[in-house]
């Protein structure tokens, strides 16, 4: 089974296993997020911008100095608390030999804090990069970051118990949109997959076609 086939199997359960009320307002966000053209990412051709991160282990890691070995997709995910985005790094971690076999290297990127960047990259057992962007620098220089709106907030904090601020060690409750970026090594946006559905993530197999363009 395909990534895109689970993540469709999992929302299917999110929709029949919560209130109406509950999904139907996370609907609303990603409608009006996708209306409104909010975090719409940088676009294909253009320059990929660098960044300096903490990995899991709290190693400083250069987009630019991981470029000089060879293309790198860039991933954006909200956290581990996300069951989508658990999915999505365990697929991305089934197909790292395929993407690794063609001389290209993962980053993936969430906001959350790096103990909690450490616990995630543990428990699915993760092999590619792993950082932390507790402020969403990262993520604003690529165009995906945005305000949690308060209602899901509401929702996040009194039906799921979830504190964002105090989950991502920062004081505001911001996430990225969902995004994957393919960059050659001379840090050109080849290929950008941005979507304000959480629930749908870009597959392995589209990435693996992807890098094989380069």
């Amino acid at each position: 089974m395909t990534l895109t086939q689970m993540l469709q199997e999992a929302k299917a359960q999110f929709v029949a296993q919560t209130p109406a009320d509950i999904h139907m307002e996370m609907f609303r966000m990603i409608r009006e997020q996708q209306q409104a053209g909010i975090a719409s990412g940088l676009a294909e051709g253009t320059k990929a911008k660098d960044f300096v991160l903490k990995n899991a282990l709290g190693q400083e890691i250069s987009l630019y100095e991981e470029l000089s070995k060879g293309p790198v997709v860039l991933t954006f995910y909200r956290g581990g608390w996300c069951p989508f985005c658990s999915m999505q790094l365990r697929a991305y971690e089934k197909a790292l030999p395929e993407i690794q076999a063609l001389g290209a290297q993962l980053l993936a990127i969430s906001p959350q804090s790096p103990d909690n960047t450490l616990s995630q990259a543990e428990k699915e057992q993760l092999s590619f990069q792993v950082l932390s962007d507790t402020n969403g620098l990262a993520a604003v220089k690529y165009n995906v970051l945005y305000d949690v709106p308060d209602y899901i907030r509401s929702i996040m904090e009194h039906k799921f118990g979830l504190n964002l601020a105090e989950y991502n060690a920062t004081n505001r409750w911001i996430l990225p949109v969902p995004s994957t970026f393919m960059i050659d090594e001379s840090a050109v946006i080849r290929s950008a997959y941005v979507n304000p559905d959480f629930m749908q993530r870009m597959d392995p197999d589209d990435i693996v076609a992807e890098l094989k363009k380069l």
